[in-house]
């Protein structure tokens, strides 16, 4: 009996160190991978990141004053550009449009802010020095809230911002009659 019992703990024993080396090895290969990822970052960081100079966005290319705002193009898209800065955001309030893809294109001048607006899946980070970019759908007309949801100084509390979104018939009729397009008071 006892060298059937010296038999099992053998092999279990054995199947234990086994289970050892492929854990071990496992850990090693999600090591080696997060290095590798990490220097591979550090020295390529991946092209389709867009960088802007926060010094001089308000005085040249696409974040300058005139074309901040909702655009609707030729093509029927419609564009937000948005700036993000100690304690507000430019512009202030945004019309969109329901049922319709919007692309959002903002940046920040001076800190890290957040941007989020309510009850959406509108959520991004808004880093001095890079553009974020993306694009969503608001599939009912009416008043969002636009915080800043990440600290960014003594006046964070106070950065809100509005978004009206209007019916898609109106918000066009609105944008082709070249108005600029700004929050009606509600």
């Amino acid at each position: 009996m006892s060298s059937a019992r010296s038999e099992a703990h053998h092999v279990a024993d054995a199947a234990e160190r086994r289970w050892s080396r492929l854990v071990a090895a496992i850990v090693l290969v999600l090591l080696a991978v997060m290095v590798f990822t990490g220097l591979h970052w550090a020295a390529m960081p991946p092209s389709r990141v867009e960088t802007v100079d926060p010094r001089t966005l308000h005085i040249r290319g696409e974040f300058v004053e005139e074309n901040l705002g909702t655009e609707l193009g030729a093509d029927g898209k419609v564009t937000v550009r948005l700036i993000a800065q100690q304690y507000s955001f430019e512009p202030q309030c945004l019309v969109l449009p329901a049922g319709m893809p919007v692309t959002f294109r903002a940046t920040a001048t001076d800190a890290i802010h957040g941007f989020i607006i309510g009850t959406t899946n509108a959520n991004v980070m808004l880093v001095p020095g890079f553009v974020a970019t993306f694009t969503t759908r608001f599939e009912r007309a009416g008043e969002r809230l636009m915080p800043c949801h990440e600290y960014c100084g003594t006046g964070h509390e106070a950065m809100w911002g509005r978004v009206q979104v209007l019916p898609a018939d109106e918000f066009i009729a609105k944008a082709r009659a070249n108005e600029r397009l700004n929050c009606v008071p509600s």
